[in-house]
């Protein structure tokens, strides 16, 4: 059934149309199944409709959230969605401009859980009334080594946008700060690799490995 076409982000194969009778299910598209199905998703939801493909993820959700503050029109928060997409993080949080580019997300911010905050206190209310763990992710004086940090399950990780880091609100309402260790020459990562790392770390310690793709 793979046939090569294009998909959300390039060219790249998919899967043609269905082979053989009609499944009766209602999360199958027809328009899909007629054409083929050419986006961005693990085979398990190949042909599904977006709402269906949602519903299973929120079932499959980890309790880790994460934020990043966009006072500068921050690029990286594409990839950052991405990136919690793949982990079937809660939801990202969004701290002051409304609006992103959404280029680096790849399409996955239709099934992502997204919300927005016009400040950091408002986000920090947000984790104070949902019970996370307030964790700022930064290479300050102070911070824990994250590689050596035990990361509470129920938490919102915090980033700060490219070049000047978290802001001083941030810093301030976290229960905790860790770094990433480095060994070259330059002073930080790049802001979504960072994100990456962070989240991966939390998997590591608290996802079931038996429930990933």
């Amino acid at each position: 059934m793979n046939e090569p076409g294009p998909t959300e982000w390039g060219d790249a194969p998919g899967v043609g149309p269905w082979q053989g009778p009609l499944p009766d299910d209602p999360r199958y598209d027809p328009t899909l199944l007629r054409e083929g199905d050419h986006r961005n998703v693990v085979d398990a939801y190949r042909y599904w409709i977006r709402e269906a493909i949602i519903a299973d993820i929120d079932k499959r959700r980890h309790p880790l959230h994460v934020a990043i503050e966009n006072f500068g029109h921050d690029a990286n928060i594409g990839s950052v969605v991405r990136t919690a997409n793949a982990f079937a993080v809660d939801t990202v949080h969004i701290v002051g401009r409304r609006r992103w580019n959404r280029r680096g997300a790849m399409v996955t911010d239709r099934y992502q859980r997204l919300r927005h905050h016009d400040s950091t206190a408002e986000l920090l209310r947000f984790a104070d009334d949902a019970g996370l763990v307030v964790i700022a992710v930064d290479n300050v004086p102070g911070a824990q080594r994250l590689e050596e940090t035990s990361l509470p399950r129920d938490c919102l990780m915090i980033f700060g946008q490219e070049g000047p880091g978290i802001t001083e609100d941030a810093k301030n309402g976290a229960a905790l700060t860790v770094s990433i260790a480095q060994f070259g020459s330059t002073r930080s990562i790049n802001a979504a690799v960072a994100a990456g790392i962070a989240m991966h770390a939390w998997i590591r310690q608290h996802a079931d490995l038996n429930d990933a793709w």
